[in-house]
């Protein structure tokens, strides 16, 4: 049977309130922008937003550094690396929403050079 996400939550990271602390360390200028309800903050968030978040962040921040790194390999994924408007537009999004454009894309690129191939 499937765990639920508190049980996730308890089992990754011992309880919500650390798994709210590693991503708040995670959560640097670098890598996020911050857009959270200053009165609610991360703590009313559900635990399984948090874990995407967290999952997100940690990948994002092994693979590129910074979103402005992943910015740029979306760029050149799609070849539009001398479009400042167009990068412009990408450094406007949210890391998850960067992050789940960039799979999506790099997965079509990869079906359409095999059928190229």
């Amino acid at each position: 049977m499937k765990k639920s996400p508190i049980q996730v939550t308890k089992e990754r990271f011992g309880g919500k309130a650390e798994l709210v602390k590693s991503i708040k360390e995670l959560a640097t200028e670098d890598l996020w922008i911050d857009r959270v309800n200053g009165d609610k903050g991360l703590e009313r968030v559900s635990n399984r937003k948090l874990q995407h978040l967290h999952d997100v962040l940690t990948k994002v921040k092994a693979q590129f550094g910074t979103r402005t790194g992943l910015v740029d390999a979306i760029v050149a994924l799609e070849q539009r690396t001398k479009d400042s408007d167009y990068r412009q537009r990408f450094l406007e999004w949210s890391t998850p929403k960067l992050w789940d454009y960039f799979c999506s894309k790099q997965k079509t690129s990869k079906q359409s050079a095999a059928k190229a191939s």
